[in-house]
């Protein structure tokens, strides 16, 4: 590059990086016509004559959330970054707090907003700051837990992120799944649970939790299924559910007794809602993410790091693993 060119390229960085002038005001200034200043300042930056750099940035989550998002058609997605000195629940405050932030951004007025439920929905709505919403309802998408295993009760976390968002809200007065096919029929059919279900069919925004294999432990409803429940789901070979609807690796819905006897959305119900944000936070839970996420389940997706890169490892169609 000759020695004029380069000045000229560094005379122009030099006044719109650090002087801070606009590309008009450069080209009143010089001369140059401003489309011309606009290719020397990417020229400069391509040339090594300015360098821009971002502290506190991680290029290598960013690269991930742009891989992912593009590969799997996701309308929004954020990575939390996970950090090998961190201890489990240092890394888990962060989730539920950045989580906590990207479901914030994307609930409005005049919306209808349902709800899963779960430990990380309890532990993200822990973290949520208060925002007022304009004719806006909360409902739940699936009945409550057993009396003995009753924590982070869907109608709980319904009336805590109405308070929250000073909105409506709609309770649900039954457990997810029913001794019988004909007790679920009874209650999705009855007048009081009309309203419930005419939001489900207007749904704009729903917030689930993905619910991992069998032999994960950590579920708090699963006290509810009996041993033909979960021979059946075995036989099935299923790897996950979202809103106590579990699908095969294949993600094809397991029909049958349990299915039937389960008081919640649909997944087809489910697919239809424009704005379905998952939240995962346990790297076990990465197969049944996977299998949700090529099925169209979920459309914008909070993940940590760890979990999203484990995620890439079992989709043998991914290019991007590190």
């Amino acid at each position: 590059m000759k020695d004029e060119k380069r000045n000229k390229l560094i005379k122009v960085a030099y006044m719109y990086y650090i002087e801070q002038k606009s590309q008009n005001e450069i080209a009143n200034e010089t001369g140059i016509y401003r489309t011309t200043i606009s290719r020397m300042l990417t020229q400069a930056r391509n040339e090594g004559i300015v360098e821009i750099k971002i502290h506190g940035a991680n290029p290598e989550v960013y690269e991930l959330e742009n891989y992912l998002k593009e590969k799997y058609h996701l309308k929004a997605i954020k990575i939390v970054p996970s950090y090998p000195e961190q201890t489990r629940k240092e890394q888990s405050a962060k989730f539920y707090q950045q989580a906590a932030t990207f479901i914030r951004e994307r609930v409005d007025s005049n919306q209808t907003i349902g709800l899963s439920w779960g430990e990380t929905i309890a532990n993200v709505i822990n973290q949520m700051k208060e925002k007022e919403l304009e004719n806006s309802t909360f409902v739940p998408l699936a009945g409550g837990p057993s009396q003995v295993n009753a924590h982070f009760h869907i109608n709980t976390l319904v009336y805590n992120m109405s308070r929250i968002f000073r909105s409506n809200n709609i309770f649900i007065n039954a457990t997810v799944v029913q001794e019988s096919k004909q007790m679920a029929e009874g209650i999705l059919n009855a007048k009081y649970f009309h309203e419930l279900r005419k939001s489900w069919a207007n749904l704009d925004v729903a917030i689930v939790g993905i619910g991992g294999p069998l032999s994960y432990a950590r579920s708090q409803w699963r006290d509810l299924l009996t041993q033909e429940d979960l021979e059946e789901l075995r036989i099935n070979e299923a790897v996950g559910e979202v809103c106590c609807r579990f699908y095969n690796q294949k993600g094809k819905i397991i029909k049958g007794s349990l299915d039937e006897r389960t008081i919640s959305l649909s997944l087809s119900e489910l697919t239809n809602v424009p704005t379905t944000i998952a939240l995962v936070n346990h790297k076990e839970k990465a197969e049944a993410t996977l299998i949700a996420l090529k099925n169209n389940y979920f459309n914008c997706l909070v993940i940590n790091q760890d979990t999203a890169k484990e995620l890439l490892h079992l989709d043998k169609n991914a290019t991007l693993i590190e």
